[in-house]
């Protein structure tokens, strides 16, 4: 077995557990190396203390999970079959004696969580995600290196969106220019869906793009990233267009601070709430804690947004191969939003920042 599977399966011995049966996508990835969207289909991978895992999936993409690497058993089942029928039989073949199934609380359905239940009725099933959250917190070199190509393509996608502002464009109009260029260098699929804010809409932290035009005066708000090789990047800039007010410089630059003194706070042994806490004080102190309304930041990884919470009620300290994003931000109704987020990775004696876009305020 790989070293993932090695260490979930030493776990199920140091905790009597008899196996664990992960179902989400980005676990099922980061275990075998095989990434599935299944939609409404089952995916499954059971881990067991000592015996080889077993991995289900729609037996149209069996000949997938084997080209991603896959060497032990598949359950794959087509769309007329009963795929809990087929793990039941491959299960009693082993003869295995099931008395406690770690699961994916967070993510199994109420009813596959009952099928489990009927497979096994006098069960105890207890939970998989502390585990996995604190296996996949830590980055291993390979992951640390596709995180920095995946973050060096967000930095383009701001680059285009910066060039293709111009008067009378819509987000919308920036927003598919950006992606159409990234699709050109083979990116297929964004971390999440991008967001263009332009005028009074950048201070919705969570804002949706559409038909409005970029005037002159704006700020234009930038939240973006990219999914490479199973990895996900996620950069945040906002910039002026024409001119800039003496309100929107002032907001500006308080989150800059912010977002500067944040990041220089991130080194091994400190406290995740602290970070939060560095820019939050700063931001407070100008007179805007109000109008920042979310934590600093979040986990990266296979996911855009994992463990850890990058909240100020954290008492977990950062340890080298974390990776996760800074990004304070000040929303303002009647002046506009900014927020500044970067990527990070801890090292051995401090941080480094992935995303490299420049910071200062632009006017374009």
């Amino acid at each position: 077995m790989n070293q993932r599977l090695q260490q979930v399966s030493n776990w199920l011995k140091e905790k009597d557990i008899s196996c664990g049966f992960i179902t989400s996508t980005p676990n099922v990835f980061y275990l075998t190396n095989f990434y599935t969207e299944p939609h409404e289909r089952l995916l499954g991978l059971f881990v067991f203390q000592d015996e080889e895992p077993i991995l289900i999936c729609p037996n149209m993409e069996v000949s997938q999970a084997r080209s991603a690497g896959w060497q032990y058993e598949i359950i794959g089942f087509s769309d007329t079959d009963n795929p809990w029928e087929l793990i039941q039989k491959s299960l009693s073949k082993r003869n295995l004696a099931i008395s406690k199934i770690a699961l994916e609380k967070e993510h199994l359905t109420v009813d596959r969580f009952e099928k489990v239940k009927e497979l096994y009725p006098s069960v105890e099933l207890v939970s998989a995600e502390e585990k996995l959250h604190m296996l996949r917190m830590i980055k291993e070199n390979k992951e640390v290196a596709i995180l920095k190509e995946a973050a060096k393509l967000a930095d383009f996608g701001v680059e285009v969106g910066v060039a293709a502002i111009a008067e009378g464009k819509t987000e919308l109009d920036v927003l598919a220019t950006i992606e159409f260029e990234l699709k050109k260098k083979g990116i297929r699929q964004m971390s999440f869906d991008t967001m263009v804010l332009t005028g009074l809409k950048t201070a919705a932290p969570h804002g949706k793009p559409g038909l409005d035009p970029i005037r002159k005066g704006d700020l234009v708000l930038f939240d973006l990233g990219v999914v490479l090789d199973g990895y996900c990047s996620d950069i945040t800039r906002t910039v002026a267009f024409g001119h800039v007010s003496e309100a929107q410089t002032e907001v500006y630059n308080t989150v800059l601070k912010a977002q500067l003194a944040a990041v220089e706070a991130c080194k091994p042994g400190i406290r995740v709430g602290d970070i939060d806490r560095t820019a939050r004080t700063i931001i407070s102190d100008a007179g805007y804690g109000y109008y920042f309304t979310h934590r600093i930041g979040h986990g990266l990884g296979i996911d855009v947004h994992e463990f850890p919470s990058m909240n100020e009620t954290n008492d977990m300290l950062l340890q080298k191969g974390m990776s996760f994003t800074i990004e304070p931000g000040i929303y303002v109704p009647e002046i506009g939003g900014v927020r500044i987020e970067d990527d990070m990775i801890i090292t051995s004696n401090g941080a480094e920042t992935l995303t490299k876009f420049p910071k200062e305020l632009l006017v374009k």
